[in-house]
């Protein structure tokens, strides 16, 4: 009877390590499907960025000859510098896949890991920045529909707003930072 109840529970472990090998397989098979669409993607977007990109280097450079045709040699020619280096980028963009995009970008943070720094605080300050813009325009918006909801909107003060809604407001209440 032990000897049955021990090929039970043997049968049991092999059975569980079978159902887990199983799931395993599939999660990596899903892992490696969204790998693939998510590689497919950068591909696409990054071509199209490439096109998008070497068009404006064509428009620089209609600048360039413009510039040239009215005298101004020196802008005309730094002009044609910067189409040069788009155009370039445009070329990178269009031909490189989503895995050498990555390797390059990985690459270059591992050569300049100060540059990478640099860049996500100025993202981060850009990010805070446009977080705060939009706050604000949220809350003029939220406040004007509030004064429209409670009469025609004319309040002179943040005072005759909370009068008019009851709530008391001292001469020295403290405001609400950013205003």
């Amino acid at each position: 009877m032990a000897e049955t109840a021990r090929d039970n529970d043997s049968g049991a472990r092999e059975q569980a390590q079978e159902v887990a090998g199983q799931a395993q397989e599939k999660a990596q098979q899903a892992a490696g499907a969204a790998k693939n669409r998510v590689r497919d993607q950068v591909d696409q977007r990054s071509t199209d960025a490439g096109k998008r990109v070497q068009s404006t280097a064509g428009d620089i450079r209609g600048v360039g000859e413009e510039l040239r045709k009215q005298g101004k040699d020196q802008p005309a020619k730094m002009a044609e510098q910067v189409a040069d280096r788009v155009e370039r980028v445009g070329g990178y963009l269009e031909r490189s896949d989503g895995d050498t995009i990555l390797r390059d970008v990985e690459d270059f943070g591992r050569r300049q890991p100060w540059a990478v720094v640099v860049g996500g605080v100025a993202l981060g300050i850009a990010a805070s920045r446009l977080l705060k813009a939009s706050s604000e325009g949220r809350y003029e918006q939220s406040r004007r529909r509030v004064s429209g909801d409670l009469g025609d909107g004319a309040w002179s003060s943040d005072r005759d707003l909370a009068q008019a809604v009851g709530t008391p407001q001292t001469a020295g209440a403290p405001q609400m930072a950013g205003r």
